[in-house]
């Protein structure tokens, strides 16, 4: 059970090991009642093709950042708060297999594992420790969610217009309404969307004018009729292909790639992860590699 791991030693390492992995770019992790559930490497989809990143499950947040050198530094360190997450089972197509959406009210995406199994345990742990967040709580599970982002590559026209070729000059922008892809003309608009930001936010045409209509029912988003100038969505974007990653990972991932869960069950190799806690004392071992169960993980499917 999580609850016995709390205040265990090898809780307290595992998370100290995750900290020096992040190093500076990182946030502190170690709080009171927090502990590593379990971790891995996921193909996360991002604006311009599928990427490898390494996933930490805790039992209150979810934890993912770029892998700069495998198992031993991460960086652009993201955190998800558990009780705004929800899951979606995204059905196999094509290369893109053991896959579903990690939906929040901020940013929703999503990810593929490199087996069904390793997709089902995921899952169920993931929903696990919300369902026990939440029932701890006492709060409600988040009823809006943020759009799954349209990868760049899907489409060579506007999504809007339809007629919009997207070339050097043409950039792709998102709606940050409905995910879809639109030129700059069909995307002018701005609209303050509470659930994702505090600031407007570019959304479509189509978005724009039905919040505009439904702004007096629901008093949720205030749409703001303002010009934008022409930019670059993917600078500032978190998702960027610009990002150092390690060579050695490619996409897909391959079908022996496991992950370890510290509780509520065994790793998706068959191996018990509780024999980190006999195998893994050095300081020097990061999270993936002080658990004698892990093997080299090497993603899947194609961020």
């Amino acid at each position: 059970m999580v609850d016995r791991l709390v205040n265990s030693e090898a809780n307290t390492r595992r998370i100290a090991m995750v900290e020096s992995c992040f190093g500076t770019s990182g946030q502190p992790l170690n709080v009171p009642g927090r502990v590593l559930v379990g971790e891995g490497v996921l193909t996360k989809m991002c604006r311009k093709k599928p990427k490898p990143r390494q996933f930490f499950l805790f039992n209150d947040i979810l934890v993912y950042g770029n892998i700069v050198l495998n198992k031993k530094k991460y960086n652009k360190q993201h955190i998800i708060p558990l009780e705004e997450v929800q899951l979606s089972s995204i059905e196999d197509d094509g290369q893109f297999r053991n896959g579903w959406l990690i939906k929040t009210p901020t940013k929703s995406f999503a990810v593929y594992a490199a087996t069904a199994t390793e997709k089902g345990e995921w899952m169920a742990h993931i929903n696990k420790c919300v369902t026990d967040l939440l029932r701890k709580s006492g709060k409600k599970a988040a009823e809006k969610h943020a759009a799954v982002w349209v990868p760049d590559g899907e489409t060579q026209v506007c999504m809007h217009c339809k007629k919009t070729q997207f070339t050097l000059i043409n950039r792709r922008h998102h709606c940050r309404k409905c995910g879809k892809v639109v030129c700059g003309p069909c995307s002018s608009k701005k609209v303050l969307l509470i659930h994702q930001s505090n600031k407007p936010l570019r959304v479509c045409l189509t978005c724009y004018d039905e919040l505009s209509s439904a702004q007096t029912e629901t008093g949720n988003e205030t749409p703001i009729n303002s010009s934008m100038k022409e930019r670059n969505d993917s600078s500032g974007d978190d998702d960027s292909d610009d990002d150092t990653d390690d060579p050695s990972l490619q996409s897909p991932q391959s079908p022996t790639e496991t992950m370890t869960f510290y509780e509520g069950g065994e790793a998706s190799n068959g191996e018990a992860s509780t024999m980190l806690d006999a195998s893994a004392s050095s300081a020097v071992e990061t999270p993936a590699a002080s658990d004698a169960s892990t093997a080299d993980a090497t993603p899947n499917p194609t961020e």
